[in-house]
């Protein structure tokens, strides 16, 4: 019995061994022979391949295809821009109107063609499924010390000492600094206030949540020299949405609180006169690289509970940001920190102001802002601002319904009123396609030419 006990016994273990033998080489050399390595490493090519082949379909420079854009007939087609259209966006329509209204910044779109390969990014099926990093924290640290990176390099703000939290874009991070410095159980809820003319988001923002730690009371102007002890929430818009402005703080004292809304704050718009050096700060790659649509926003604060409060908004609000969004944004800052960016930003521009001011310069029924050059610490020279929006006045009585003027004459802008100042402005957008600031430029010569014939034929 015991030689047939161990002869069983050898033919299991033979037959064990055999198994795992024939499973291991299933698992290493399994998918058409080839190994699992080699099947990991090679997943990419095919995606690529698919992004090219998008990327490389004519949209005669007047539109692009996407990868998750419309397909017809099995393939993507083209999205074309404003005015043109047609199966290449080849044909332009000459009756179509200028529309300026957003602040869509694709008029660095041509930078990131010219680096296709340093920006790109695949993104493997299995990347960070998880809630949170190794770490359990929401934020990736390499694109933490990137970000404190390009501030040392711009020399557009001091973050040392700082706490850094993320957000969905700038958006979103507004209300969390809103929400954190207002104080809790208090006998009225905190006055949130931005100076006129201000971004609408913040009216808008904060009445939507209507919370009862804090509303919007308008104008900053309007509790200047209130001896009140009322909590006070100032917006500081630094560039100024709408007009360019490098905005400082307004009101003082123990129960004033300011949120520093630096998304404008690059040498795209304006001179880096010196680093911000406030208590909370936010930017973000909107306005930088150009990326609305990626959602991805920061905040530089000083005091850790307000930062704890922001982290806890972020956290509850979104689970932080999308981990996607945030390895997206780590490879279009490694490619901003070489400065080249800048370069393409600043002629762009530069060459939109300069165009729209000759323009404009004959009119005495249009104005824009002036921007009176200063020394940039980022270039090391004197430059004039070239702010993201004209902020466009209607000179005469008769046209102090501005935005119904431009709107007449094919230009489509944001109303002043929006703004909190009055009807006789408008905002037009400088920002968007090349394609958009030639149809405004074309409208505008033809509105100004129109005016100058006409003062000719009274003569």
């Amino acid at each position: 019995m015991g030689g047939t006990q161990r002869c069983i016994y050898f033919v299991f273990l033979l037959c064990s061994v055999s198994l795992n033998i024939l499973l291991v080489g299933r698992y290493v050399y399994g998918n058409g022979g080839r190994r699992w390595e080699e099947v990991v490493v090679g997943w990419s090519k095919k995606a690529a391949e698919e992004s090219e082949a998008v990327a490389a379909i004519s949209c005669s420079g007047h539109g692009r295809a996407y990868l998750d854009g419309l397909v017809v007939d099995g393939s993507p087609i083209c999205e074309c821009n404003s005015c043109f259209g047609g199966p290449d966006c080849s044909q332009f329509s000459p009756s179509c109107v200028a529309d300026v209204d957003s602040g869509d910044p694709l008029f660095l779109e041509p930078f990131w063609i010219q680096h296709a390969a340093s920006s790109a990014v695949v993104i493997s099926g299995w990347h960070r499924m998880s809630y949170t990093f190794s770490d359990k924290t929401y934020i990736s640290h390499e694109l933490e010390k990137l970000i404190r990176n390009l501030h040392a390099i711009v020399g557009n703000a001091n973050t040392t000492g700082r706490f850094i939290v993320f957000g969905a874009g700038s958006t979103q991070l507004l209300n969390a600094a809103v929400n954190a410095l207002s104080p809790r159980n208090s006998s009225a809820p905190a006055k949130v206030v931005a100076t006129i003319p201000f971004y609408p988001v913040y009216k808008l923002q904060t009445d939507m949540f209507r919370s009862v730690d804090f509303q919007f009371e308008g104008d900053t102007s309007l509790w200047k020299n209130s001896t009140a002890s009322s909590n006070l929430v100032e917006f500081v818009t630094s560039p100024n949405n709408p007009d360019g402005k490098l905005n400082r703080a307004v009101l003082e004292g123990t129960y004033a609180k300011s949120i520093y809304d630096h998304a404008y704050y690059w040498p795209h718009f304006t001179p880096i006169l010196a680093p911000s050096d406030e208590d909370l700060m936010i930017f973000t790659i909107s306005k930088l690289t150009g990326h609305a649509g990626s959602r991805f926003g920061w905040a530089l604060i000083k005091d850790e509970d307000v930062y704890e409060k922001m982290l806890n908004y972020s956290r509850f609000n979104s689970q932080g940001v999308s981990r996607e969004t945030q390895l997206r944004a780590l490879k279009l800052l490694k490619v901003v920190i070489q400065r080249e960016i800048f370069d393409f930003s600043c002629t762009t521009m530069k060459d939109r102001w300069e165009k729209l001011s000759k323009a404009l310069f004959m009119s005495n029924r249009f104005s824009i802002q002036e921007n009176s050059p200063q020394y940039c610490t980022f270039s090391g020279k004197v430059r004039r601002p070239s702010p993201a929006y004209a902020w466009l006045r209607c000179e005469k009585e008769e046209d102090k319904e501005c935005y119904n003027v431009l709107k007449e004459a094919g230009i489509i802008g944001r109303d002043g009123s929006l703004f909190g100042a009055n009807s006789s402005y408008v905002r037009l957008s400088l920002i968007k396609t090349q394609d958009d600031f030639d149809i405004l430029l074309h409208k505008i010569n033809k509105l100004v030419g129109e005016e100058l014939d006409g003062g000719k034929s009274s003569m």
